[in-house]
């Protein structure tokens, strides 16, 4: 299932851009249901940086599925190649559980509007396979999936809003400083 969104973040380009891959850490802060993202692994080479980031949610979770997730299943991560010359990042999420059954992958471009404003645009790929969940019927699987992943699309479309949000925060208040 497509990924689609787009956001102004009112700053340059630049800063948007330095801002997503060197201090997405410190944006973590502003997220409210965001526990920590850690940089595991960081390579910079040739206009390239590559980076794994884990992030960590604190989402709390419900009752009915306390059963089979646990805090720990609230951890992904997040390998990102990021090209600075075309101002953008491929990147793809590993989750820690059911990790075989997803696999959500895309790219952010970071577009200039004029000096003083950034266009964020994400698309990217959500494909879950159900045959191999615990408990789905395989019969029932593929005709699950679909509507399993635009639930899970409908999630992630507030969140990316929110990471632009908390870039925007970040970067005003770390100018007032």
């Amino acid at each position: 299932m497509k990924i689609h969104s787009e956001s102004i973040i009112p700053h340059g380009r630049d800063a948007v851009y330095q801002t997503y891959r060197d201090r997405l850490s410190e944006v973590a802060a502003f997220l409210p249901d965001v526990e920590s993202i850690t940089v595991k692994d960081r390579k910079d080479d040739d206009g390239r940086t590559v980076l794994h980031n884990v992030w960590v949610s604190n989402t709390d979770i419900p009752k009915t599925a306390q059963s089979f997730l646990r805090p720990e299943h609230l951890k992904w991560d997040d390998y990102a190649i990021w090209t600075h010359d075309a101002y953008s990042v491929a990147w793809r999420i590993k989750t820690r559980v059911f990790a075989d059954t997803f696999r959500c992958e895309g790219t952010n471009t970071f577009y200039a509007e004029g000096d003083s404003e950034t266009r964020v645009v994400v698309s990217g790929d959500l494909h879950i396979d159900l045959s191999s969940m615990p408990g789905v019927p395989r019969f029932l699987a593929k005709r699950l999936a679909p509507q399993v992943e635009g639930f899970i699309v409908k999630m992630i479309a507030p969140n990316l809003q929110q990471v632009n949000e908390a870039v925007g925060h970040y970067i005003s208040e770390e100018r007032t400083k």
